[in-house]
C-alpha cells in the first residue's frame, strides 16, 4: 500500500497527494543538481504515487520549471496537478551580469519583483512556456511577506499585490485558467492579512506550522477551516533542524538555529527516543493532522533523501508519543495530532 494519499483540496473540488514534489531544490538551491539527478527524483515521485508537484520562477531563476516541465511533459496531464507563483518577472539576460543568490548557476534570467496586473499576467505566461504545459492547476503570490521586503516596504507590496496580484488571478480563476488562487509566504500574520483582504482558494505555509511553530492555530487555520481552504505546507522541517536534529551548525529557517531553538528541539528528541520515533517522523506525520491541510512539499534534493521521506510518512508512532510533547509543553495542547 502507497504512503501517499489522496486528499480533497479544500473547497475547488479537485484531489492532491498529501505529498508533493517540492522543486524548490531542482532550481540549484545552494549548491547544484544534476539533470541525472533531476529525473529520477521526479521519476521516483511519480513512481511513489505523487500527483503534486510544486515549482515557482524564483527557484533558480526559471530553471526549477524548466527542468519539471521537461521530465513531466509526457506525462497524461489530467493525472497531476502542478503550482506555480507570481510576484517576480524574469528577463533574459548574460550569466556574468546575474546575481543568482541563493542559487547555483540558474537559468540565464534576471529576476525582479513585479505585484502588478500586467506582471502577474507575463508571470503566468511566461511560467506557462517554461513549463511547457497548457494549464497550471494552482498559482499562488510569492514572498510578499515581511520575511522577504522587512516591515515597511512589506505594506507596499501587500498593497501592489492587492491592487495588481490579485485581480489578475482572480481575473485567471474566472476564466478557467488556473482552478485554484493563493498566497505562498513566509509569514502567517500576512497569511491572515490576505485572508481578510481577499477571497482565496489555498495558502502555501511556508515553515509557520511545524512541531515548532503553532501559533497559526490562533486565528489563520480556524478561518481557513472555516472558509475551505486548503493548506499546502511548505519547509516542514523549519529549514533544516527537525531533519538533523540539534546538532552543531543545524539550521532554523535556513541560518544558524538560536539556543532556545536547540534547547527545544533536543527536549523533543528525548521524547522521540523514549518511543522509538525519528524526529522527521514526527516532523512530517504531524503537518498532515490539521484538517485543513491538503498536502505538504517536502524538498529533496537527491533519492535517497526522497525514500527516506516517503517511509517516514507511515512510520509507526504511539499516540502515547504526542501525548507526552503536550503534557511536557512542547506540543500544543489543541494542536490535532495523527490518530492511531
Amino acid at each position: 500500500m502507497s504512503a501517499i494519499k489522496i486528499r480533497k483540496f479544500g473547497r475547488v473540488g479537485f484531489d492532491i497527494t498529501d505529498m508533493g514534489f517540492g522543486a524548490a531544490p531542482i532550481g540549484n538551491f545552494l549548491r547544484p543538481i544534476s539533470e541525472e539527478e533531476t529525473a529520477a527524483m521526479i521519476n521516483r515521485a511519480w513512481d511513489a504515487g505523487m500527483r503534486y508537484y510544486d515549482t515557482a520562477p524564483y527557484y533558480g531563476h526559471g530553471l526549477s520549471e524548466l527542468r519539471l516541465g521537461h521530465y513531466l511533459r509526457w506525462r497524461p496531464r489530467d493525472e497531476f496537478v502542478v503550482s506555480s507563483k507570481v510576484g517576480r518577472v524574469l528577463k533574459a539576460a548574460r550569466r556574468k551580469d546575474i546575481d543568482f543568490t541563493p542559487w547555483v548557476n540558474g537559468a540565464p534570467f534576471k529576476c525582479r519583483f513585479d505585484y502588478s496586473y500586467d506582471g502577474t499576467m507575463r508571470s503566468f505566461e511566461d511560467s506557462l512556456q517554461r513549463l511547457g504545459l497548457e494549464h497550471i492547476d494552482i498559482l499562488f503570490i510569492h514572498d510578499a511577506d515581511v520575511f522577504t521586503h522587512g516591515a515597511e516596504m512589506q505594506k507596499v507590496y501587500f498593497k501592489q499585490a492587492m491592487d495588481g496580484c490579485y485581480r489578475a488571478l482572480i481575473e485567471l480563476r474566472e476564466q478557467g485558467l488556473v482552478k485554484a488562487i493563493g498566497v505562498g509566504v513566509n509569514n502567517w500574520e500576512v497569511m491572515l492579512d490576505f485572508m481578510k483582504a481577499g477571497d482565496f482558494d489555498t495558502l502555501l505555509v511556508a515553515g509557520r506550522y511545524t512541531l515548532l511553530e503553532q501559533e497559526a492555530l490562533n486565528d489563520l487555520l480556524p478561518l481557513c477551516e472555516r472558509r475551505g481552504t486548503g493548506i499546502v505546507i511548505g519547509g516542514g522541517f523549519n529549514g533544516g533542524i527537525l531533519a538533523t536534529g540539534a546538532v552543531p551548525g543545524a539550521k532554523w529557517n535556513y541560518a544558524p538555529a538560536p539556543e532556545p531553538i536547540m534547547q527545544k528541539v533536543k527536549k523533543i528528541e528525548a521524547v522521540c527516543a523514549r518511543h522509538k520515533v525519528p524526529l522527521p517522523a514526527a516532523a512530517l506525520q504531524f503537518l498532515l493532522a490539521h484538517p485543513a491541510v491538503a498536502s505538504h512539499v517536502p524538498g529533496t534534493r537527491n533519492v535517497e533523501q526522497m525514500n527516506q521521506n516517503i517511509a517516514l510518512v507511515s512510520h509507526p508512532i504511539p499516540p502515547a508519543f504526542w501525548q507526552e510533547l503536550k503534557h511536557e509543553k512542547l506540543l500544543r495542547e489543541d494542536a490535532p495530532v495523527p490518530k492511531a
